[in-house]
């Protein structure tokens, strides 16, 4: 995006990440899950405590109550969320992990595609916090919020929160910048477009809807494309899945293929991966999953109402999870061409346990493997065209490679 410095890729509404540590935090949040029809109700096991010395970690803890100089700033509860987060941390695999109550709440909120908020995706401009654009509709773009613009401050009066923005993560921005629905989050930004000083901006929180399916069809001089673009594997994910695929087909004689859009997509629901890739495979294996002491193979669901139609796969770093199984099962079962970049590589399963406090718990259960056998972990998936979007352009270099490579494309 010309003129605006982004040091992350981007997710809707602020889990913008920057380097890979914070980037698979993010995959957790919206990481592979186990299908529905998989989960079953489990309890935890019982642990033989005999053998296990907790006899240090009371020390500390009392150490803390008695003597830490700033008494008011220890909160038991959140010692005891530290303590959960440690304990899951020893373990060394980025995909298991604790989310506070907040934290889940939050991820649920991202898979749901729907919140209270105030509609802007975020970046850093220059390690300034700032406005990549408001959501068309949304309070934001209602209220003026404008592309570029720098947020310096966010006060929340209801809540007594006021804090400049400052070194800020965006995991911080989020929970700052959410909140309940018509509660009124002020915003102090910076725009130069003008010249003019840092100004406030009052925006009433609404409901924020983020689509997780988007076609739109291009016609040129080139021919007609469906670029049916898919942000996330999401809960409301298939419902606008199957209004985008039925919008392709009513146009299926006309069109000059379609460009499967994966660019940025981290993951979410393993069902739904499975449920979108058996649009375009008519039968056979979409991904197999190997457990602690079991392995299962995913057969195509026999829908394949996009099987025929000229298509590849636009990836890129971003792509991950869900979005690497759909990529590289259409790859390994029906040689559909990947254009872009080398994907993220993540090949592990996550189950998702709610704790009693409103927490939850993501454990890797599995690691999944496509149809060919790889299993691409921390490789990723390689492009059969390798090429890189230019932000200082206007124009989309992966997007027209795709083009070119479906107008060779001979059925």
């Amino acid at each position: 995006m010309a003129g605006l410095v982004l040091r992350t890729l981007t997710v809707f509404l602020v889990f913008v990440l920057g380097g890979v540590s914070q980037y698979r935090y993010q995959l957790v949040e919206k990481g592979l899950s186990l299908s529905k029809e998989d989960k079953k109700p489990s309890s935890p096991q019982v642990i033989d405590t005999k053998n296990i010395e907790m006899g240090h970690f009371w020390e500390a803890w009392s150490y803390l109550q008695s003597e830490y100089l700033k008494q008011d700033d220890i909160k038991t509860q959140g010692m005891v969320d530290g303590a959960v987060k440690g304990m899951v941390a020893s373990l060394g695999d980025p995909y298991t992990m604790y989310l506070s109550p907040e934290d889940n709440k939050r991820s649920g909120e991202d898979l749901a595609g729907a919140f209270y908020g105030v509609g802007i995706e975020l970046g850093y401009k220059d390690g300034v916090l700032a406005v990549m654009a408001p959501l068309p509709g949304s309070p934001a773009e209602e209220a003026g919020i404008k592309a570029g613009d720098l947020i310096l401050r966010v006060k929340d009066e209801t809540s007594g929160f006021d804090q400049e923005t400052t070194n800020w993560s965006l995991q911080e921005a989020v929970g700052h910048i959410r909140g309940p629905k018509d509660s009124v989050v002020t915003l102090t930004l910076y725009r130069d477009s003008n010249g003019q000083k840092p100004f406030e901006t009052s925006v009433k929180r609404g409901e924020i809807l983020v689509n997780s399916v988007e076609l739109k069809i291009l016609e040129s001089q080139d021919g007609k494309f469906a670029h049916l673009k898919l942000i996330r594997f999401g809960e409301r994910t298939m419902e606008e899945w199957n209004t985008a695929v039925e919008q392709i087909l009513s146009q299926k004689e006309s069109l000059d293929g379609v460009l499967l859009d994966m660019r940025n997509d981290p993951g979410g629901f393993f069902d739904v991966a499975i449920d979108v890739a058996s649009d375009f495979i008519e039968k056979g294996v979409v991904v197999t999953q190997k457990g602690k002491f079991t392995s299962k193979e995913y057969q195509a669901r026999g829908k394949a109402r996009l099987a025929g139609v000229k298509t590849v796969v636009l990836v890129n770093q971003g792509s991950a999870s869900a979005a690497e199984i759909v990529a590289g099962a259409l790859r390994d079962q029906l040689g559909f061409k990947l254009v872009g970049e080398k994907t993220f590589g993540k090949g592990t399963v996550q189950d998702r346990k709610e704790l009693t406090n409103g927490g939850g718990l993501h454990i890797t259960i599995a690691r999944w493997l496509l149809p060919g056998g790889d299993w691409i972990n921390e490789e990723g998936l390689t492009v059969d065209f390798e090429i890189k979007d230019n932000e200082q352009t206007e124009t989309d270099e992966i997007l027209d490679k795709g083009k070119e490579v479906l107008r060779s494309i001979n059925f």
